[in-house]
């Protein structure tokens, strides 16, 4: 991506001004990349500790790495993670079924696969944003959005009002935002579920390896630091109110037991539920555009899936990068960029997100002879061109 210098602007004339609702993986990301084009950026992010300390661990794969480049981080990232470059399938009790060789989807100068702890990439991001020079507000939201044909005006949570160029909806799956521009689309749940816990690594832990079967739909892990793994087992999801919170790691326990290899080890730190994190899996696709005005969603706020291909980060961190290349190109910020933007993703993210629901519905209905590895490969393969 070639960089823009900003024109000089005729006297009296303000630059442009951005909105950033969210501050998580797409949020940062365009803003960095706004920032680096002399764009004026306000980020609000609704957690008061940024998500600066949520999270076990999180798989990035070479396509996300490539926009993690692209934002002058990968240095920090590579140097916190984990690189490896193959995935293996074991039965429940450890034995080695196959390993295959995983698809460098950001290129041959990227590994095919980061693993690190969820906190550290959400803090590299932070310590990025803060350097750009963007405006950041912790602990605020938008009340209210009031558009015009030349931009939006915000009243902000904090009592302050503000008025921009464009809004950038980065406030994730439940976003606010994307209800409040009228956008009906709700994520709904996938019948599955998931528990994460971070815990130290195992001698000889290198890859990720996926166990399916047992008494968990998939048992799996993945190295995150020279020290540290993330590791959960995904079964059908229940009704949270019937699971307390005190109870979460004897839950999980309860499933990892009865798994082999790696496991015995990795279950004796399932100790404290406080670490443990039970999520739902969700799918959300807006099909529709993905804007109403100058108010553009990015990131989960407009789709998101199953983390069976860990694509999640990757998929909002390439709607930044597309967005903000539009952005820092074209003279005119029009219906036409939202629109060609919604155009550049739609497709790429259909295939993820279609492909991560397909595998997870193949476990939920026990397709025995259900070709894993062929869909893995055609979807990651699709995903080295440049999005």
């Amino acid at each position: 991506m070639t960089h823009h210098h900003p024109l000089p602007q005729p006297p009296g004339e303000s630059t442009r001004t951005v909105l950033v609702v969210g501050g998580g993986a797409s949020g940062s990301a365009v803003t960095i990349l706004l920032r680096r084009a002399g764009i004026a950026v306000d980020l609000i992010e609704a957690k008061p500790d940024w998500n600066a300390t949520t999270g076990s661990g999180i798989t990035l794969h070479g396509n996300a790495l490539r926009v993690l480049r692209e934002l002058g981080v990968w240095e920090q990232v590579n140097a916190s993670g984990f690189a490896f470059g193959s995935l293996g399938v074991t039965t429940p009790d450890g034995t080695v079924l196959f390993v295959a060789e995983d698809i460098q989807t950001g290129g041959p100068d990227l590994p095919a696969t980061v693993g690190m702890p969820r906190p550290r990439l959400q803090q590299i991001l932070i310590d990025a944003v803060r350097a750009s020079g963007a405006t950041v507000r912790l602990g605020t939201t938008a009340e209210t959005l009031e558009q015009d044909a030349d931009g939006v005006s915000v009243r902000l949570s904090d009592g302050t009002e503000g008025r921009y160029d464009l809004v950038i909806a980065a406030d994730g799956l439940h976003s606010a935002t994307r209800a409040a521009i009228g956008i009906a689309d709700r994520p709904e749940p996938t019948g599955m579920a998931i528990w994460r816990i971070a815990a130290p690594r195992p001698e000889g832990l290198t890859r990720t390896d996926l166990a399916h079967g047992g008494p968990a739909y998939i048992a799996g892990y993945c190295p995150t630091s020279e020290d540290t793994i993330y590791a959960y087992v995904v079964e059908a999801n229940r009704d949270r109110a019937s699971i307390p919170p005190e109870t979460y790691a004897a839950e999980m326990r309860a499933l990892a037991q009865h798994y082999g290899g790696f496991w015995p080890e990795i279950v004796k730190h399932i100790e404290d539920p406080a670490k443990v994190n039970y999520t739902w899996f969700h799918r959300l696709l807006v099909e529709g555009p993905w804007h109403r005005g100058r108010v553009v969603l990015v990131g989960d706020a407009a789709h998101c899936c199953p983390p069976t291909f860990a694509q999640g980060a990757a998929m909002s961190l390439e709607d930044a990068l597309v967005l903000a290349e539009l952005l820092t190109t074209r003279d005119t910020w029009d219906d036409q960029l939202l629109t060609d933007y919604h155009a550049r993703r739609l497709p790429r993210v259909r295939r993820v997100v279609d492909a991560s629901v397909q595998l997870g519905r193949w476990t939920l209905d026990g397709v025995r002879d259900a070709d894993i590895p062929g869909l893995t490969r055609r979807t990651l393969s699709a995903l080295k061109e440049s999005p």
